[in-house]
């Protein structure tokens, strides 16, 4: 015969339940052997009686022993069995419940291993809150990683939020909480308690890894079912599959934030949820030949004005436009209509607010604790510690997540500069060198790499694109070519030259001629892509339409200059929303576009121009095929300052049609200008930026020029050009 449980022990656990101070209630509260029986306990406050109800049959009255915990012994057995609860509540209120401590934990020896060890690819399968059949009951797992907890609770719509109904299992020395709560169901709310193990006070802690959340400001997790969608972009994701060198494949992102691309104006001029903006902005992306999107953060985020860039909810779509299969529904739906899906990934930094990933125990977990490495203070955020196991392996799953269950063809990695260097935006004796005594951040090095290796391995023809602002080499090399791994760099110092070139009165350009000519001294170091991003029309920039010179005709000139130049130049396409029909007003996260512009014949000009400019590009391998390559590129005419003119050759990696595109970017129209050309005979003229059709002056060459045998430009033949002014023309064989 057993030994029976040494009673004083048992009520000094008991208490240490009832005070939510026990790291491990079950194992006092569920089923447990007893001498020659068994012994059941629960913890029910509220309740006025409880029987307990065997599998095996019967009722067994139990006993209330200390403060909300109930116990009744069951002789004869000497093995844990099932069993109900019949609980009453006041006013004769009965519930029958199954006990969560008598089921056994969900989580295997496997998962908590890799998990251990920051190599758990699929962490969000197991971690969070999963519906579930455990043991043929339906409920839902919960698990959360605390390490330092005196205890974890499971608190939501089903318990009251009280936390001293379903205290968590500690899973050993993995810092890792566990427990099925059986009968709660989809659409939950909850939230984790938390007591730290230096015991001041409870925190309340929204799911790391909830799927779904409430809108904000609520901040509540919601559970929610990821297996409930059917796909129907086989046929896109087949394909992506195929094109695995991106760098030689032609992309024109349309970058969009989804609250203010357009607002349904009669219905208090709120935003469009995901459903509505699904057939939308996939007509208009279509017309408009984009070949992707990317969509500025959409991870759940407590505070809108941050535009989704401080992330509270890394695995929740945010709320604010709608459940997480409405956001499905419109990745599915943009594949469909052949456009591409960018995200914004945001692993640098992470908000403070008090229900989200800082002090998330108690302890700085996610984040350093030296605020030297931890805190942020360009955006008065926190550092993810890029040196533990848990955190690396917590945002690698997130990448992998977005990427197999949102269908996600690209991640665009924000702010990669501030990850990259330990004194970012520190001024001396702010920060802490590293082992070698230098500002290199070596964890968050190999964090990068490591992101993009796995990527690459388990998604080919997904990319990852960095947004780094420095002289930082290898950004878009491979890792074994000491590498950071990435496919695309964002090419900011081309973005600023040319911004503040074309911003210049054109009597003033001629010396800063070199501002369009530096970046070909660097163009083919790394995979480019040459971003007009929402960051270059906020904060007191203006729009990229009123930071053109002149008059209205002037700015539109200039823009549609702007925009031809950019497409003809090495490199991907990035535009923010607004900017190809030439918003004069600085964008708003909190209105609409100003689409009735296009009523305006100069603005609707522009949009016209930026869907030649998407067709032609696409059509045309010499505009993309080599971006990465100095064969692609070759100059005509790179010194011409006096008379505001450059001239260019853009060549595919394999022989066939050719560009040469020529930029007059003063405000007077040149005759008879003469340029060299690869060729002689008939050029097509593709593009002029100037054509009436486009709200310019219509000046040009009639369509076409026929050159002549005569040298120049280092180049066998040549023409007499007549080049409208402010303007862009592109010719090709024809």
């Amino acid at each position: 015969m057993r030994k029976p449980a040494d009673r004083a022990q048992v009520e000094a656990e008991l208490q240490r339940v009832v005070e939510l101070r026990h790291p491990e209630p079950h194992s006092v509260l569920g089923v447990h052997p007893d001498g020659d029986g068994m012994v059941v306990r629960a913890y029910r406050p509220e309740a006025v009686s409880i029987n307990v109800l065997p599998e095996f049959g019967g009722k067994v009255p139990m006993v209330h022993r200390t403060g909300g915990v109930f116990e009744a012994r069951i002789n004869g057995r000497t093995e844990p069995f099932g069993y109900l609860l019949e609980v009453e509540y006041p006013g004769k209120k009965v519930f029958t419940l199954r006990d969560p401590y008598s089921f056994l934990p969900t989580l295997g020896e496997l998962d908590l291993y890799f998990a251990g060890e920051g190599r758990h690819e699929r962490l969000w399968e197991r971690m969070g809150a999963h519906l579930i059949h455990h043991n043929g009951v339906k409920g839902v797992s919960f698990a959360v990683w605390a390490p330092t907890a005196a205890s974890v609770s499971v608190v939501g719509d089903f318990n009251g939020w009280d936390g001293r109904l379903h205290s968590m299992r500690r899973m050993g020395s993995s810092g890792i909480w566990e427990l099925f709560i059986p009968e709660v169901g989809e659409g939950t709310r909850y939230k984790f308690e938390i007591r730290p193990g230096h015991g001041e006070g409870r925190l309340l802690k929204s799911d790391p890894f909830a799927f779904r959340t409430e809108t904000p400001p609520a901040t509540a997790s919601v559970v929610h079912d990821l297996d409930r969608y059917a796909w129907g972009d086989t046929a896109w994701l087949e394909a992506r599959g195929q094109h695995k060198d991106a760098a030689h494949q032609p992309w024109s992102v349309y970058e969009v934030h989804l609250g203010s691309w357009r607002r349904v104006v009669e219905d208090g001029d709120r935003p469009m949820t995901y459903r509505e903006l699904a057939p939308e902005l996939s007509r208009y992306v279509k017309e408009l030949g984009f070949t992707h999107v990317e969509m500025l953060p959409v991870s759940e985020h407590p505070y809108g004005g941050s535009w989704g860039y401080q992330v509270g909810g890394y695995y929740a779509p945010t709320s604010r436009f709608g459940h997480p299969d409405d956001f499905r529904y419109l990745v599915d739906y943009l594949h469909q209509e052949g456009i591409g899906i960018i995200v914004d990934w945001v692993p640098g930094h992470f908000p403070r607010d008090t229900h989200a990933l800082g002090n998330f125990d108690g302890t700085s977990l996610y984040e350093h604790a030296d605020p030297r490495k931890g805190a942020q203070p360009d955006w008065g955020t926190l550092v993810f510690n890029f040196g533990r196991n848990e955190v690396r392996n917590f945002l690698i799953a997130n990448a992998l997540f977005w990427l197999e269950e949102y269908h996600i063809d690209g991640l665009r990695v924000d702010a990669v500069a501030s990850m990259l260097y330990l004194d970012y935006s520190r001024k001396h004796g702010e920060w802490i060198p590293n082992r070698w005594g230098g500002r290199e951040n070596e964890e968050a090095i190999q964090f990068l790499r490591e992101l993009n290796d796995t990527i690459r391995r388990k998604h080919p023809g997904v990319v990852v694109i960095a947004e780094e602002s420095t002289a930082w080499p290898k950004v878009s090399q491979p890792t074994s070519e000491g590498g950071l791994g990435f496919h695309f760099k964002w090419n900011m110092g081309w973005m600023h030259d040319t911004l503040s070139y074309f911003g210049k009165d054109p009597i003033h350009r001629q010396y800063h001629h070199n501002q369009l000519t530096f970046g070909l001294l660097y163009a083919f170091s790394e995979h480019f892509m040459l971003p007009l991003s929402h960051d270059e029309v906020v904060h007191g920039k203006g729009s990229l339409y009123g930071r053109m010179p002149g008059d209205p005709w002037q700015k539109r000139a200039n823009l549609r200059a702007l925009f031809a130049w950019m497409w003809a130049h090495p490199g991907k396409k990035l535009i923010f929303m607004g900017g190809e029909f030439g918003q004069p007003a600085e964008w708003n996260h909190d209105r609409s576009l100003d689409w009735h512009l296009l009523h305006d014949a100069g603005h609707k000009g522009i949009q016209k121009l930026m869907s030649d400019l998407n067709r032609v590009y696409r059509e045309l391998p010499a505009l993309y095929d080599s971006d990465s390559e100095p064969v692609g590129f070759q100059w005509l005419q790179p010194d011409a300052s006096a008379a505001n003119v450059l001239a260019f050759v853009r060549r595919s990696r394999t022989p066939g049609r050719h560009v040469v595109c020529v930029a007059n970017l003063s405000p007077v129209p040149r005759e008879n200008y003469r340029v060299g050309f690869p060729l002689q005979g008939r050029y097509v003229e593709l593009v002029n930026s100037d054509a009436s059709e486009y709200g310019g002056s219509g000046l040009g060459n009639q369509g076409q020029v026929h050159t002549e045998p005569t040298g120049w430009d280092g180049q066998p033949a040549s023409a007499a050009l007549t080049l409208p002014p402010l303007s862009v023309v592109w010719f090709t064989p024809g």
